[in-house]
């Protein structure tokens, strides 16, 4: 899939515990409640989600012992649903008109009502700060010895963004961060600053907002850890087409073995863009936050059949065994 003369390197995310870089999230935020004495044995952990979030935070839960709860706006997979009840958590679904807004003001609703903890991961400082202190240096460890030329990731709370992207900048001063946003949601591209209350969190959706297929990327509000990134950090924000996106996550899946969900998809489109116009010899690194599993009841899923089609049959005929019959 890549253009002739540079090289493009995909790092997979996917190979965490519960399959998303969202496990590093879930580790750090609970790593520092309990450092910090916010969180003892018996505790109820909360958190607003997508799903790839709220999957990771029930796994750390069910290992250190604390019950989960997550809240999760309508539209969002099922089975990242089915994920997490079977990881033990409780998950309640909030109204597809709420949005992602929606379903942040549920778990904070529930937090004052029963004195539970509340992850906060679109907050957390926790969050960016173990990116900075994994995510960047593992890349860098791999990287050692020959240059990279362009880091291409997209948001979701954009602790991937700002952690490692500091890290990075850091070490390779010259490298250029290319982050991407779905296009019909451009919230950094508007300009337009997002209301917040006093706690970071939004106060209200944000007015660039549009419903996208993204699973996971820009909810309907500018995350304060996105905000809080050095304006330095980015060198280029690039809107993606959701049907780029998903028409290359099937390209990665049947062209080079990758299975990755639709942000990893639109992640890879942007750098393939990016290599299209880099120079030659340049390196690219571009990041798949999680597996196509998690999509099945998504659009990146609509058109594969369950059933054999017409070119299996004709296959499945070719020989004289076992034959299945019409129904």
């Amino acid at each position: 899939m890549c253009p002739p003369g540079v090289e493009l390197y995909a790092k997979c995310e996917y190979f965490n515990p519960l399959s998303s870089v969202k496990d590093r999230l879930a580790l750090a935020i609970i790593d520092d409640a309990e450092k910090r004495g916010a969180l003892k044995p018996g505790d109820t952990v909360v958190e607003a989600t997508s799903g790839n979030t709220g999957i990771a935070v029930a796994m750390v839960c069910a290992q250190r012992g604390y019950n989960c709860v997550i809240t999760m706006a309508e539209p969002f997979s099922v089975e990242r649903r089915k994920l997490m009840r079977m990881l033990g958590a409780k998950v309640i679904v909030t109204p597809k008109a709420g949005k992602g807004t929606g379903m942040v003001r549920k778990a904070e609703e529930l937090c004052e009502k029963h004195g539970w903890f509340l992850c906060h991961q679109f907050e957390n400082e926790a969050n960016w700060k173990f990116h900075e202190l994994t995510t960047g240096p593992e890349i860098l460890a791999d990287f050692k010895g020959k240059k990279l030329d362009y880091w291409v990731t997209g948001y979701g709370t954009g602790g991937t963004f700002h952690g490692a992207g500091k890290a990075l900048k850091a070490a390779l001063p010259d490298l250029k961060i290319i982050l991407g946003e779905p296009e019909p949601a451009g919230l950094l591209k508007s300009g337009t600053e997002q209301t917040r209350n006093a706690d970071g969190s939004p106060a209200e959706s944000h007015p660039a907002f549009a419903p996208h297929p993204i699973q996971g990327w820009t909810p309907d509000f500018i995350p304060k850890v996105l905000e809080d990134a050095p304006g330095s950090l980015q060198d280029e924000l690039l809107p993606i087409p959701p049907a780029d996106a998903i028409a290359t996550a099937k390209d990665l899946a049947s062209k080079e073995g990758l299975l990755t969900g639709i942000s990893g998809g639109g992640t890879m489109w942007a750098a393939l863009q990016t290599a299209k116009k880099a120079p030659k010899g340049s390196v690219i690194l571009a990041m798949l936050p999680d597996t196509g599993e998690r999509y099945l009841s998504t659009p990146l899923f609509a058109d594969i059949e369950a059933d054999m089609n017409e070119a299996e049959l004709e296959i499945a005929k070719s020989t004289p065994g076992f034959q299945l019959l019409p129904q």
